[in-house]
């Protein structure tokens, strides 16, 4: 009788199977080689100035990573040859780092030559640990995962100087936003429950934190490159980002701003009719999260809407370089998007807006969530949209639901083209504040294109 013979492929398989016998496919050896010296030649570079050099390189690293796949191959099952080689590597570099420690408190008081390293961390030995472990990787799983690995270290490798830039120029102010983020996301979403606790909205409390989550994703992204790419880029870039974050907020930072310009800057004036018309994006992405269908007949809409304020937005900057104005508005920029208050303030506006369109609708039918509508927009338009969003389950009432969205951003203009000219005054915001206005009975006019459409 045949032995039976089993083959692996290339990107699943390891070993060809003859009568118990195991032979190592080329080409995995080949790409054990290939990484083991691709990750040798960054660790060179990266320690060519070292005082003290370390134990690897490019034709220590190949070898490193081929003695791991070796000794993997020579019991798969139970690794011991394999383990027995990584607690000697291990013991080695052990040694290797205690005697550099040693040579570095011996010699305190030398001054290193230019650019020279004295100390080159615990880098050395994770190296070298990483390119072990690649050998039985690059024979057990995919070779993506492998290549991956290498990439990763060769990356991270030569990135020291800028990772540290960046490490420096954080704080502990950007670290605690980036904490909160995680906790919004990580620790309270998974614990509260998917199931109502109310009859008066089917919506449950983890759809309620799920759209907290949602808008507070996209505020942070906003958040982040207005920090760290906007004052770089001007104005104009910083109005587009404060219109993810909340066009609100931005029309009235940028009025106030303009109120102290004499004269008025064309990139304040026209920064606060572009907040609104990234507006319209913003309801566009927040709705096709939970949505999809409710997304689609929004769409063009909303995006003739944005190319209206774009449209406007360009003519009045147009119109402030015309008059020569000198200089340009200070970049704008928003303020923690992840303050647990505002979480909860989101959240609860969530659920009382939810509450008010099913009361709205069973009181009054599908149009009693206009008069809600009208009213959220002098708010704050996320909660009254995510709530539309996640109740509009059928297809019927599609077109009314969209139409009712359309008030709401409608009013939510309304509110701002006051502001504007309550912050700004009369002389400074009559131009924007008019251009909102006008972006406003636009959207009225598309609601009840839509509203005539679901009727």
């Amino acid at each position: 009788m045949n032995d039976p013979v089993e083959s692996g492929s290339l990107l699943s398989g390891t070993f060809t199977n003859i009568g118990g016998d195991l032979l190592l496919a080329p080409e995995r050896l080949i790409v054990v080689l290939g990484l083991g010296f691709f990750v040798g030649l960054a660790f060179e570079e990266f320690f060519s100035r070292s005082r003290l050099k370390p134990p690897g390189g490019v034709r220590t690293f190949p070898l490193l990573a081929l003695t791991g796949a070796l000794l993997y191959a020579l019991a798969p099952e139970t690794l011991i040859p394999f383990l027995v080689g990584l607690g000697v590597l291990g013991l080695w570099l052990a040694v290797f780092y205690w005697q550099r420690l040693e040579t570095h408190r011996a010699e305190p008081d030398i001054e290193p030559a230019p650019g020279a390293r004295i100390d080159g961390g615990i880098m050395a030995p994770l190296c070298n640990l990483i390119v072990f472990l690649l050998g039985p990787i690059a024979l057990s799983q995919p070779l993506w995962v492998a290549v991956s690995i290498a990439v990763t270290v060769v990356l991270l490798t030569g990135a020291r100087e800028r990772l540290h830039a960046f490490a420096a120029g954080v704080g502990r102010t950007e670290l605690t936003t980036l904490g909160k983020f995680l906790i919004i996301i990580g620790i309270i979403l998974p614990l509260v429950p998917n199931e109502p606790v109310t009859a008066l909205t089917p919506i449950t409390p983890y759809e309620v934190w799920l759209a907290v989550v949602a808008v507070s994703t996209l505020s942070y992204a906003s958040y982040l490159l207005q920090r760290y790419f906007a004052p770089k880029a001007g104005a104009m870039y910083s109005a587009a980002l404060g219109g993810l974050y909340s066009s609100t907020a931005t029309t009235v930072v940028l009025s106030r701003q303009l109120a102290q310009e004499t004269p008025p800057q064309a990139s304040a004036e026209a920064g606060i009719v572009l907040a609104t018309s990234i507006m319209f994006v913003r309801i566009l992405v927040v709705v096709s999260v939970f949505n999809g269908a409710l997304a689609l007949t929004l769409m063009p809409a909303l995006l003739t809407l944005c190319a209206a304020g774009l449209g406007l937005t360009g003519l009045i900057y147009l119109r402030g370089k015309a008059r020569k104005t000198r200089g340009e508005s200070a970049p704008y920029q928003s303020s923690n998007p992840l303050e647990v208050s505002a979480a909860l303030t989101f959240a609860v506006l969530f659920v009382a807006l939810s509450v008010a369109v099913a009361w709205g609708r069973q009181q009054f039918g599908e149009s009693g969530i206009f008069a809600v509508a009208a009213i959220a927009g002098v708010t704050d338009v996320d909660p009254f949209v995510l709530s539309l969003a996640q109740s509009a389950k059928t297809a019927s009432p599609m077109a009314l639901t969209a139409a009712a969205i359309l008030v709401a951003a409608a009013s939510n203009n309304f509110l701002k083209a006051g502001y504007t000219i309550v912050f700004a005054g009369k002389k400074n915001g009559l131009l924007p504040a008019a251009a909102l206005f006008l972006l406003s009975l636009g959207t009225v006019a598309a609601a009840l294109i839509l509203a005539g459409i679901g009727l």
